[in-house]
């Protein structure tokens, strides 16, 4: 028993299913750490491996604090991988069948107030050009409601600022039309026309730059967000993905019906966009708490 079925799998995931290069790492984690647990337990063959064995593995993990979500995704990872050993003639069971993902619990996303994006988006963006870069990064990232991966994939020629709208490249190399707001516009042409050349030592064509001349990084962009709030003084476990959560929610609050913002998001699933309104239910439910005087205790 081998490492070459999991960059066989891999390489289907990406070929087939066209899951981003972040993904295929996560699942191959997993799948090496499977297999080296069934290899620290004698077992050399892929047909080896039963159901009593995996349990036995997935309550090792239990046992050292894997959370249950984190759990759930590597059973789903599992089973993918030995459907296609299957399918590929390396096993002749599936001995994933019957194994149950644990039950996760729906937490809410944390958002930001209308008033706290403000504060952290009314900044200048100088005369220089990683402040116009970094204004154009937080912009986007609410304004769009965009991935912090599609962000620092987007191209010069996926912009187009006559027609006010960004072109997306999303998970599983799904593409969607976003419309830019009149702010996003302005300071997009600021940094393309004024400032990206400064940055720009390659002749790239992506539009977001580090000082290299380079795709900017993902952790780059987090800690610009995170020395951005300080400065704003928001007082929240923020992210990226906070400016995605925030644009949604403020989308529905305003009245946008679910259906459109799970086009925006890029969901393929309208359940996963369906959590959103639950965080409006909440508030609802704070508001009624409140002010009606049969709930106040």
């Amino acid at each position: 028993m081998n490492y070459q079925t999991i960059d066989e799998y891999l390489d289907f995931v990406r070929l087939e299913k066209g899951l981003s290069h972040n993904t295929r790492q996560a699942y191959r984690l997993d799948l090496v750490q499977y297999i080296d647990y069934m290899k620290e337990h004698n077992i050399s063959d892929l047909n080896g491996i039963v159901p009593p064995m995996i349990q036995q593995y997935i309550r090792t993990l239990n046992e050292t604090g894997k959370s249950s979500k984190s759990i759930a995704r590597l059973i789903s990872t599992l089973k993918g991988y030995h459907q296609f050993l299957i399918r590929e003639q390396y096993m002749t069971k599936d001995p994933t069948i019957l194994i149950k993902p644990p039950k996760t619990k729906s937490s809410l996303p944390d958002v930001l107030t209308i008033e706290e994006i403000n504060r952290l988006l009314d900044f200048k963006s100088g005369d220089k050009p990683i402040d116009c870069r970094n204004k154009v990064m937080l912009e986007l990232l609410y304004g769009c409601g965009i991935r912090v991966s599609e962000l620092i994939s987007l191209n010069l020629s996926d912009i187009h600022l006559s027609m006010g709208f960004i072109h997306v490249t999303g998970k599983g190399n799904k593409e969607r039309i976003v419309p830019l707001n009149q702010t996003c516009i302005d300071i997009l042409s600021d940094y393309i026309n004024l400032f990206r050349t400064d940055l720009d030592h390659n002749n790239s064509n992506t539009l977001i730059l580090n000082y290299r001349g380079q795709m900017i990084s993902r952790q780059t962009v987090w800690k610009v967000l995170k020395t951005r709030a300080i400065e704003a003084n928001i007082n929240k476990t923020i992210s990226p993905h906070t400016l995605r959560h925030s644009f949604a929610t403020h989308l529905l609050e305003n009245g946008a019906d679910l259906r459109s913002v799970q086009e925006l998001l890029g969901h393929s699933d309208i359940s996963t966009t369906q959590i959103y309104t639950h965080i409006n239910s909440k508030q609802i439910r704070d508001i009624y708490n409140q002010y009606h005087p049969r709930a106040k205790k």
